[in-house]
């Protein structure tokens, strides 16, 4: 059995100079990077030379992480998944994010679904012989995974059925990014780059007035190879791949984006879905949601929620473009 496991599954890269300590020089951008969400993060400030508003960002990315997370325990989430089906008072911004994955939820026809915690606390990738999760485990607990079972009442939130558990992995770095930039603006912030393991989100565009550059990794490269580039100023870049965790048993890839419907690994040709949106936490669910709905179904998504764009990457490493992003970029 092989495994494969990139502890640091960083699918974009930035091909633009984003400096590193701060300086006195101030055409030097001040950054700080921090290991949070079991990923490296890093915020890099292009026009602004206050050490403090990159020592807040960090603050704010602590509590909610200590809010947000599935498995430290005290959490929203962790209260939530144990709460036997009652009722369980959230604070505002856990219960706002919920009702975004519901919505995407209910965007997606179901291939975006945060009750897939119900399922992905049984597959391990991380441990040093992984192996495929039996089949009879996952019948058991498949009818468990159900956005419709959550009910939310102002900040009250119940999982009608206790089996169910959530999981917003798939959605909360984008929110978390999406909520530093608004603190980076208020604070007078116009150019800066925040990257959550890989969720990039920009603020305005490079101190010299173009865009930043930033480079889709080629899937399963183990040089960080770049497939692809795109220039956004003022947006977010987010991509999910089947190449970021997985491991091979008996000749046969298994990675963690999981099907809602059946439990297991989604099975189609697609290697990865990159989303250019205005804001993260958009970037975050659609990614999932179309990696899940393979190329047809989900660039037809993506041609029906304006404002978004999309680059698919198939099997055959070709580069399907969403006709927004192909019209700007002349193709």
């Amino acid at each position: 059995m092989k495994k494969k496991l990139l502890l640091l599954p960083i699918c974009i890269l930035l091909l633009s100079f984003i400096g590193g300590c701060s300086s006195s020089d101030p055409s030097t951008p001040i950054s700080k990077t921090s290991f949070l969400f079991d990923t490296v993060v890093t915020i890099t400030v292009y026009d602004k030379k206050d050490a403090k508003l990159l020592e807040q960002c960090f603050q704010i990315c602590e509590e909610y992480e200590n809010l947000l997370s599935r498995t430290i325990s005290g959490s929203d989430i962790d209260k939530l998944n144990h709460a036997d089906g009652k009722p369980v008072s959230l604070s505002a911004d856990t219960v706002s994010l919920i009702k975004d994955a519901v919505l995407y939820n209910q965007i997606s026809n179901g291939s975006f679904d945060i009750t897939i915690g119900t399922i992905s606390t049984l597959w391990d990738f991380t441990g040093a012989s992984p192996v495929p999760v039996p089949s009879a485990i996952i019948n058991e607990k498949i009818e468990h995974v159900n956005s419709s079972k959550i009910h939310i009442n102002n900040l009250s939130v119940t999982l009608e059925d206790s089996e169910t558990a959530i999981d917003l992995g798939g959605i909360a770095k984008g929110y978390i990014a999406d909520r530093l930039k608004e603190y980076l603006i208020k604070n007078g912030v116009e150019h800066a780059l925040i990257d959550l393991g890989g969720n990039i989100l920009t603020i305005g565009e490079k101190p010299n007035g173009t865009p930043y550059q930033i480079g889709i990794k080629k899937p399963f490269d183990e040089n960080g190879g770049v497939i692809t580039t795109v220039a956004i100023e003022n947006q977010s870049v987010v991509t999910s791949g089947i190449y970021e965790r997985y491991f091979v048993y008996k000749e046969k890839l298994y990675h963690h984006i999981l099907s809602p419907a059946t439990g297991y690994p989604i099975q189609n040709n697609l290697l990865s879905v990159t989303i250019i949106s205005d804001c993260s936490k958009d970037g975050d669910a659609l990614s999932t949601s179309c990696m899940v709905l393979g190329l047809e179904e989900g660039m037809s998504l993506i041609e029906s929620i304006p404002g978004i764009e999309a680059i698919f990457v198939t099997d055959d490493y070709k580069l399907h473009y969403s006709t927004g992003l192909k019209d700007k970029m002349g193709l």
